[in-house]
């Protein structure tokens, strides 16, 4: 089937508002679709699932490899891929993991969604000049988004189609469809009891002011499957934290380990839950500090992940990691004890964002060798001793402290995993 790529010359132009009407609108129509994600986003693949009832996941044209993209974008439905950021902004030195690099190894084309709030005619010399700045890169047309008045759509759609664009919509301005959002994004999905309302709404103005069958058309088919190599662990039976205070995760990764026969038992530190028996326990990503105090109480999960830790690896990844330290100080300043199964102290009273993509190798942990990975947390670390878990290189190659901590069976870090370095 075929697939399409949504994406804006900047970043706040209202790509997953119009992204999100689209799937529910073509969910509506019956017709298969599911969603991807450019880039590390844990946040928008939610709201794409609710929006189409189909899995999401994230293409990461930086950390994974080529093959793996196309394995992932494989498959029988329509598939819309949401960008992130300007269609050309990647990563340093020279741009890597811009979503026109999903483009290029997808060979999909690209429709721009605009920020027309604040401009007429010079829309079209600004489209024209992403259309014409990489041959490799096919921009289908352009979706008109934020516009004041049905005068103001006239104005820029003569324009842009005098310039030879392709003009699939013009949507007008509405507070109504704008996300709420917090230190790391948008609210969650699950956090809106609005959510229904929401995606009906947007589908609703969407269908109204997008020409979806001709968007549609514009689809191109994708590549076929090729099969890549499963990121560890060799662990035959994974226990998995899931709840509101551990969300992020990379679904291709569980993904992958049940395809290569590892058993997830899923269980909740919010609910106090006792620690599954497994071979390996993995703590990811998430709001930890959003719910600190009910984690420092939650004396069974604590009680069973600390004997689990005498005879099993436990790995815990930025959230999971502030939990498995000692100490975890909240926004308002107030000190939250934590499992304690590592040296580690961090706090949210003084937030600093520490942003970027890593490349990482661990020599311990149940993640050993090199992988591409990403860190995004405001988390300020008080206190980390012992031993590092990884070694660790910016976007550009340059050395950066090592990240994380290893004590005995207990090891993580505030880096998010994403895929291995084949050597």
């Amino acid at each position: 089937m075929p697939g399409l790529i949504i994406a804006a010359p900047t970043s706040g132009s209202g790509k997953t508002s119009i992204t999100l009407g689209l799937l529910r609108a073509i969910r509506d129509k019956k017709i298969p679709v599911r969603a991807a994600k450019s880039g590390p986003d844990y946040i928008d693949p939610k709201f794409h699932e609710a929006a189409c009832g189909a899995p999401c996941f994230n293409l990461d044209a930086w950390a994974m490899t080529p093959d793996r993209i196309r394995d992932m974008a494989a498959g029988d439905e329509l598939l819309l891929i949401e960008g992130a950021m300007g269609l050309f902004d990647g990563a340093p030195p020279d741009g890597k993991g811009a979503v026109a690099d999903l483009a290029r190894i997808l060979k999909l084309p690209v429709v721009l969604v605009v920020d027309a709030a604040r401009m007429a005619q010079s829309a079209a010399p600004l489209v024209q000049g992403f259309a014409n700045h990489d041959p490799d890169v096919r921009i289908a047309g352009v979706i008109l988004n934020k516009l004041g008045s049905p005068r103001h759509a006239r104005l820029l759609r003569t324009s842009l189609e005098q310039a030879g664009i392709k003009v699939f919509g013009a949507v007008m301005r509405d507070q109504d469809l704008s996300n709420p959002s917090r230190h790391l994004g948008l609210v969650q999905a699950h956090e809106r009891s609005d959510l229904e309302w929401f995606l009906d709404g947007a589908a609703a103005q969407v269908s109204e002011q997008v020409d979806i069958d001709a968007l549609l058309q514009e689809a191109a088919p994708r590549p076929q499957s090729v099969a890549t190599r499963p990121i560890p662990p060799s662990r035959r039976h994974v226990a998995v934290a899931r709840d509101a205070a551990f969300t992020f995760i990379y679904p291709h990764l569980l993904q992958e380990w049940i395809q290569s026969g590892v058993t997830l038992s899923i269980f909740s530190p919010l609910n106090d839950d006792p620690v599954p028996p497994a071979d390996l326990i993995y703590l990811p990503g998430g709001y930890p500090e959003l719910h600190a105090a009910r984690l420092s109480q939650a004396q069974t999960f604590k009680a069973s992940l600390a004997k689990a830790s005498k005879t099993t690896e436990i790995y815990g990844e930025c959230g999971g990691y502030m939990v498995l330290g000692e100490t975890l100080i909240d926004g308002d300043g107030r000190a939250h004890e934590m499992t304690g199964l590592l040296p580690l102290d961090t706090s949210f009273a003084d937030r600093k964002l520490h942003l970027g993509y890593r490349n990482l190798n661990a020599h311990k942990g149940p993640f050993k060798g090199q992988f591409k990975g990403h860190e995004f947390h405001y988390a300020t670390t008080l206190r980390a001793e012992g031993e590092p878990l990884f070694t660790a290189r910016d976007a550009e190659g340059n050395s950066l402290p090592a990240m994380g901590l290893v004590k005995g069976h207990v090891s993580g870090s505030f880096a998010h995993i994403i895929d291995r370095v084949l050597l």
